[in-house]
This record gives structure tokens, sequence and C-alpha cells, in this order.
């Protein structure tokens, strides 16, 4: 099966479904595994601090600030424990401190502090007189009053947050959460409402995003190719939305490439209308059939293996040039990136 970088854009034109199916054929779906990145919390640290909470309120019975403080001071992932159980995000809890204590928690601060828990869980926290320790005091308290009130009622058509199986009736819900488990079929309905992994998928969104654009730098390194990889809404002249690659540089663009991810045909549409107005910007001005640039895209992710249709508005303003992270590889033999090629290939 040949690919469609591989064959002439004459050729492409003449059989686009076969190359349709050649390109499909090597997109996979990247959602299944998540890279951990920094700030990961592994199941024995995170025990760790639930174990450390738990006997420092005497399984729940003596959930003061006081108390919390200890444990807190004493094993510092018991604050990323106590947020787990009134299941805020740290903006979110930055905002009900404030509100309850009076003591300003920015949003900043709190995702801070959180973060800096999951980097290091041993590191020893800002000591309770300095600005961060009275904040994380703050977070603390107000951590206590929330595990410690029942659910005020709600209208039939709202939900309040902390209406879930362990929080529901105060700390009468958290012992018996703690004591006797959770129902699974209480659990299963307590992830439908919140997604299974969804503040990791968040936190290392970035890092799932740029696999596509760190496979092409290792690429255009290994070559010894000159590049400008441009910024978030950075602005280049010529360019009304700067591509994320240009070789060999803004002043001289001869290949812009654009890695593109996405698990949602959704978003696929859009990314694909991204690349096309590429297209059209490099045949501006220019003889039919000779863009002034060429342009190049790298694509990953089951969103760009759903609509035949947009797979060929992909293929037809890159004129083939579209590469999966399968055949990336490929990307400098088969572009005009082989004529800035400054390290021969190895072999």
């Amino acid at each position: 099966m040949k690919f469609p970088f591989e064959v002439s854009f004459e050729e492409l034109q003449a059989d686009l479904d076969i190359y349709i199916d050649a390109v499909f054929s090597c997109l996979t779906s990247e959602f299944l595994v998540m890279p951990k990145g920094k700030g990961f919390v592994e199941f024995a640290a995170f025990e760790e601090g639930y174990e450390c909470l738990k006997r420092a309120t005497g399984g729940f019975r003596e959930v003061t600030p006081e108390t919390l403080v200890s444990a807190v001071y004493d094993t510092p992932i018991v604050l990323v424990v106590l947020r787990c159980m009134i299941g805020f995000t740290p903006p979110e809890w930055a905002y009900y401190a404030s509100h309850q204590t009076g003591i300003s928690v920015t949003q900043n601060a709190a995702r801070a502090i959180d973060r800096n828990i999951r980097m290091d869980p041993q590191a020893p926290l800002p000591k309770p007189g300095t600005v961060q320790g009275r904040r994380i005091g703050a977070l603390i308290s107000a951590g206590c009053h929330a595990l410690t009130s029942d659910v005020p009622r709600q209208a039939t058509d709202t939900l309040h947050r902390l209406d879930k199986a362990d929080t529901r009736a105060g700390l009468v819900s958290v012992r018996a959460s703690a004591n006797l488990g959770v129902p699974y079929s209480v659990l299963l309905y307590e992830r439908l409402l919140g997604r299974p992994f969804a503040g990791h998928r968040d936190s290392i969104s970035e890092l799932i995003g740029n696999v596509v654009e760190n496979a092409i730098e290792a690429v255009l390194t290994e070559a010894g190719i000159r590049f400008r990889k441009t910024g978030r809404a950075e602005r280049l002249e010529g360019f009304d939305q700067a591509p994320d690659f240009v070789v060999p540089n803004q002043f001289n663009p001869r290949v812009v490439i654009e890695p593109k991810l996405t698990e949602d045909d959704g978003t696929a549409r859009d990314k694909v209308t991204r690349v096309q107005h590429l297209g059209s910007l490099s045949m501006a001005g220019q003889p039919p059939g000779k863009p002034g640039f060429q342009v190049v895209a790298c694509i990953a992710g089951r969103g760009f293996g759903v609509r035949r249709e947009d797979m060929k508005k992909l293929l037809l303003p890159t004129r083939g040039k579209v590469f999966t992270l399968k055949n990336i590889p490929d990307l400098v033999d088969q572009t005009l990136l082989r004529d800035f090629r400054a390290i021969p290939p190895a072999g």
C-alpha cells in the first residue's frame, strides 16, 4: 500500500479513495493510554494520606480544623485527600474557602499549593504564620465545614455538589463510606457524573496534545533542519493564523507543518479547516499548481478517521503530504524538508 505523500498530486487525485484508506489504516486512538506527567500521585502515597487522615480524626469522628491541620502538616498529601473528599477543584476550593473564612485564597494560590504537594508529597508545607500557611489553614477550615455540614435541601431540578454518597449527610455519610464501603452501583453512578480519570486527563491535556509536536521536533532535530516553532497566539507576517512549524524560518517559509491530534470527529473538522486555509494561503498570487510554500499535516487520533470527506479536504490542500504518527519518520524524505537536511540519515 502506498501512502499519499509517496505519489504525485496527479496520482493522488486520480485515486483519492485509495489514499484515504491508506491514511485511515495508520490512524490509531490515543485515548486509552495517558502520560502520568509531573505531579502524578501514586495510589500508595494517596492511601498513606487517607489512612493518616482517618487516624487523626478517630475514624472521622473528630473532624475539626485542629485535627485536620495536624494531619495535613504531618502528611501533606492529606490536603489532596481532603479535596477529593469534598469533590472540589483547587479553584473551586479557593472560592469556597475565601467565602467561608474571609481569608483571601486566590485560584492560583490554591493551584500552586495542590501542585506542590503532588510534585513532592514529602516536602514540608509553609508554616501557619506565612501567607501561604494562612491560605492552607483557610482551605482546611472550609474543607472541615463542607464535611461536617448536611447538604441543604435543593429544588428538584438542581443538584448540590456535596450531594454525593460520602458527604450527603455530613460525617454520618463519611463514616459509613469509610467503615462499610460504597455499593458498586453508587460508585458507578458518581463515575457517570464525573468521568474516570477526569482530573488527571485535564491536568495532562497539554502533554497529550504535544505528542505529535514532539515527534515532529525529534525528526527535524535529527536531520539538523532549522525550524521556527511558533508560540500560542503568536502572529507571523503573511499569516493571519500562524502555522505551528515553519522551515527554515518565518522570513522565508518554504515548508509549514501543522500537527493535529483529536479523538473527536467534530473537532477534526475544525482542524481540517485550518489546514485548508493554509493551503489557500500557499496558492495566493501563485501560478496554478505552484504553491508558494508546501503545506504538511501531521495527524493523530481517531477523530480524523471518521469522515472520508474530511480526509479528502485534508489531502487536497496538502497535495498528499499527510503523515500520521506511524509514518512521521518519513517526513523529511517525502517532503521539501529534504532540501534543508544538514545531517545525513544514519546508515
